[in-house]
């Protein structure tokens, strides 16, 4: 018998010296699916960039996301990891005193929403900042007006849904019993 009460053969107690995908997992840190899915994606990754590479704008492109790659890890991950940890830190949201306060966490009632946001500004960036409205009315015959509107419209729906849930949320577990 091990420390732990089990039978020392079992195969809890084998190391890198068990089977083949055992020695594979302790010494590469994954399963074996884990590489083959990495290798099929860098093998995707490749096949593009190969693509991509006659291309007349290719340069342009590489630029492109090089520059959205460092803008991304060095200024936008910090910023937005900061805006989390002080989310996390403001906590939870209680209502009512006495013997029995009602806690419940607000994060995801914020994070969604802002998560909403920030992909709808993303995929309608130009529109919502008027960028190419020359052509995009020339294509088709509308103005991008509209766009900033909407888009706040939709972001101020979100945030009042998800007010609306955690007020509801709060209901709930005020009157649930103990």
């Amino acid at each position: 018998m091990s420390e732990r009460g089990r039978p020392a053969s079992s195969e809890h107690d084998q190391s890198a010296s068990g089977a083949p995908a055992n020695r594979f997992r302790s010494g590469y840190g994954a399963p074996v699916w884990h590489l083959l899915l990495l290798v099929g994606c860098f093998a995707i990754a490749g096949w593009v960039a190969l693509r991509l590479a006659g291309e007349a704008t290719a340069v342009r492109m590489l630029i492109w996301f090089v520059a959205a790659v460092i803008i991304h890890d060095l200024v936008m991950f910090p910023v937005y990891a900061a805006a989390d940890r002080a989310l996390l830190t403001a906590g939870r949201a209680g209502y009512g005193t006495g013997a029995r306060p009602v806690r419940l966490s607000v994060v995801n009632h914020v994070r969604v929403p802002v998560l909403g946001s920030v992909l709808l500004f993303l995929v309608y960036l130009p529109g919502i900042l008027r960028l190419g409205s020359g052509t995009f009315t020339s294509a088709t015959g509308l103005t991008q007006e509209p766009y900033l509107g909407r888009w706040l419209v939709l972001t101020a729906v979100m945030f009042a849904v998800s007010g609306l849930v955690l007020v509801a949320r709060l209901l709930v577990a005020r009157r649930s019993p103990p």
